[in-house]
């Protein structure tokens, strides 16, 4: 088998209504590109990326969720384990911003507890669309002691800065393991994911 090119696994979690842009954030970051016609996201779907942050090799799996109600029960399941929360509303609806609370309580019904969360008020190009003053969004984020960015996945504006600060915030409180040890972190509830994750 080949050495694991990787130091440290995050997996990351986009949330928030549909039509907001998670997916083209996504793509933004992982893939560089920026495209007008994708379809609504079925479920879930993920992308990697390894990015380098403070001499570690870090693998980032970012997972994107439907927005669709229909689609809740299949993504509850996914944020656990989730290490990032990136929640998304687009500036220019006004229902995807009042939906944030609802999307912050299910971060607390089912993630872990210690989950990094961010965030991003998107489509911050279509000034002369925007609904969603910035100082709301930063008046929400300060209110849960999140950070917040306003994004365009189509101008590039902060996605890669985005994805990075919120690796960056959980590197900071990932405890530095041994290199080799595989030992699972058995703190991480009861791993019930589906896959062999070693966590953190």
């Amino acid at each position: 088998m080949s050495k694991k090119t990787y130091d440290l696994l995050f997996k990351l979690l986009l949330i928030g209504d549909s039509g907001v842009g998670k997916t083209c954030v996504l793509f933004r970051f992982s893939d560089d590109a920026f495209n007008t016609t994708f379809i609504s996201t079925i479920g879930i779907d993920f992308k990697i990326k390894t990015v380098e942050l403070q001499g570690k090799k870090i693998k980032l799996q970012i997972w994107d969720t439907a927005g669709q109600e229909r689609f809740h029960t299949i993504t509850t399941s996914y944020y656990r384990g989730a290490m990032g929360i990136m929640l998304v509303y687009d500036i220019t609806n006004a229902k995807s911003f009042e939906n944030i609370s609802k999307w912050l309580r299910n971060i607390d019904e089912h993630a872990n507890e210690d989950v990094e969360r961010m965030l991003l008020g998107n489509k911050c190009d279509m000034e002369d669309k925007r609904v969603v003053p910035k100082a709301k969004g930063e008046q929400i984020a300060r209110e849960h002691g999140i950070r917040f960015f306003e994004t365009s996945a189509k101008a590039n504006i902060n996605i890669e800065k985005a994805f990075l600060t919120l690796a960056e915030d959980i590197l900071r409180k990932t405890p530095v393991k041994e290199p080799n040890s595989e030992n699972v972190d058995i703190s991480s509830g009861n791993g019930v994911t589906g896959w062999k994750s070693k966590c953190c």
